[in-house]
């Protein structure tokens, strides 16, 4: 926002999933947003070819997430048919609930394509994690 002097309030993020999971893969920092990897996917896995969602296998409760681009976007607007997923600090999901009626353990909603509908990764209970409970 202040790069480019735009009220920091018609900015959403536009997502973009890269080809892999390995942070050392990307070449250099973007010129705007950032990269985010260490993710973990829960309910789901990442078809990185090409950058939707997919049942996990068999007996695959987590899988990694790939590397994903933040991309600052004004007047964003998500495309219906993704799945808003979100994103916890940890797999409990729960927290105490804040003023803003999130639990205070939820951190974004990222866009992500998928061939199915919304619906469906949402009873699948599907989420990207940033640590696994010990």
């Amino acid at each position: 926002a202040r790069k480019y002097k735009t009220p920091i309030d018609i900015l959403g993020f536009a997502f973009e999933f890269l080809e892999f999971t390995e942070i050392e893969r990307v070449p250099s920092a973007p010129e705007d947003g950032c990269y985010i990897y260490g993710l973990f996917a829960e309910g789901c896995r990442f078809d990185l070819k090409h950058g939707r969602l997919e049942d996990s296998r068999p007996g695959e409760m987590f899988t990694d997430a790939p590397v994903i681009y933040f991309n600052p976007t004004e007047n964003y607007i998500p495309d219906p048919y993704d799945y808003s997923m979100p994103v916890y600090k940890t797999t409990l999901r729960a927290g105490t609930l804040s003023t803003t009626g999130h639990s205070t353990n939820f951190i974004i909603y990222i866009d992500v394509p998928t061939k199915h509908k919304p619906e469906y990764w949402t009873l699948n209970g599907a989420a990207l994690i940033c640590a696994m409970n010990n």
